[in-house]
């Protein structure tokens, strides 16, 4: 499985924690990469200052095995920026797409969550607006609902900041199956949050 993940400033640097779970499961899983994408190589700046080196441009992307989206403040623009939604778009149907927190809201933009169920953050401070509440209020056209993981097949859309882990041990589990994507949550040391997490929300 080679994960593609996108880049776009303002993304929450908590949802490169995806790309750890990638880095840890390799011990376990060496078939598992990822690369990370944008339309250039320039420095993409994260929500905290951080900034992350792309490491391919869309336009050398050829297919893609798994596309994710992740979340952050930065969402709005990157779901008005053309050239993230006709990358989306170009790549969607042919490859497996998740969105975590967030970025649900770019795959919606793009129209790939029309027709389906989908989740995305909701817990927030108060008074901001819960994203699934937007989600919901934006695009009529998707079935928001709170989850940890909502799966339509060839579209998979997982909750907000820390379930980005969840949501990659989802993809690796439904890819190489729950034994290996066990044996990874342990060895992150996260088995217990990862059981937690599964009786505080369901699996849709």
């Amino acid at each position: 499985m080679r994960m593609t993940f996108l880049l776009y400033e303002g993304i929450e640097p908590v949802d490169l924690a995806a790309i750890g779970v990638v880095s840890m499961a390799r011990r376990v899983i060496p078939e598992l990469s990822y690369e990370t994408v944008s339309f250039d190589r320039a420095p993409v700046t994260l929500a905290n200052g951080l900034q992350v080196l792309p490491s391919t441009r869309f336009d050398e992307v050829r297919e893609v095995d798994v596309l994710l989206v992740p979340g952050g403040p930065g969402w709005r623009a990157a779901a008005g920026d053309p050239r993230v939604l006709a990358f989306v778009r170009r790549v969607a149907p042919t490859a497996l797409v998740c969105s975590v927190c967030t970025g649900a809201m770019i795959l919606a933009e793009a129209g790939v969550l029309d027709g389906l169920r989908a989740t995305t953050k909701f817990e927030v401070v108060p008074p901001e607006t819960s994203p699934l509440d937007e989600l919901r209020q934006r695009y009529p056209a998707v079935q928001a609902e709170p989850a940890l993981v909502v799966d339509n097949g060839r579209v998979v859309t997982g909750g907000g900041v820390t379930l980005c882990i969840d949501a990659t041990l989802y993809l690796i589990e439904k890819r190489f199956g729950a034994a290996p994507a066990a044996e990874v949550a342990r060895i992150m040391e996260y088995g217990a949050a990862r059981e937690a997490n599964r009786l505080r929300f369901p699996v849709a």
